[in-house]
């Protein structure tokens, strides 16, 4: 689903940013992705494999957070180094969607590129 507009998140006007460039999945869409049940899905949200968002009442996934029918790999470790400097889980989505100027890109877009090294350095700055 492309969002061509300014999202705010459920909680609030905590964050917002333009999400011209991403592509959203739910977790129906998931579930027939991966091929498993929608407790499981969830269950990689919470253990950090993925991160989700509420969008209009919709909890919802980045498509870049996910590689073919499995959670992006890198994803996992850049999501707890996120929460670790601070940032909660709308926070370090909203970190990975947007442009990053040290990166040159937005992270996840260096992630899955492989560029985890570079993407883990970037969030250095943000534990100080």
């Amino acid at each position: 689903m492309q969002n061509s507009r300014a999202i705010s998140w459920q909680s609030g006007d905590v964050a917002e940013f333009s999400a011209t460039e991403t592509d959203f999945l739910t977790i129906p869409e998931l579930v027939e992705r991966f091929g498993m049940t929608p407790s499981k899905v969830r269950r990689l949200i919470e253990d950090h494999q993925l991160a989700a968002v509420r969008i209009d009442g919709v909890l919802r996934v980045p498509a870049g957070f996910v590689q073919g029918d499995r959670p992006l790999p890198s994803l996992r470790g850049t999501l707890l180094v996120l929460l670790d400097a601070g940032l909660d889980e709308e926070g370090a989505v909203a970190w990975l969607l947007s442009e990053n100027d040290e990166l040159g890109e937005r992270p996840i877009d260096a992630l899955n590129a492989g560029r985890k090294s570079a993407v883990r350095r970037a969030t250095q700055a943000l534990a100080f």
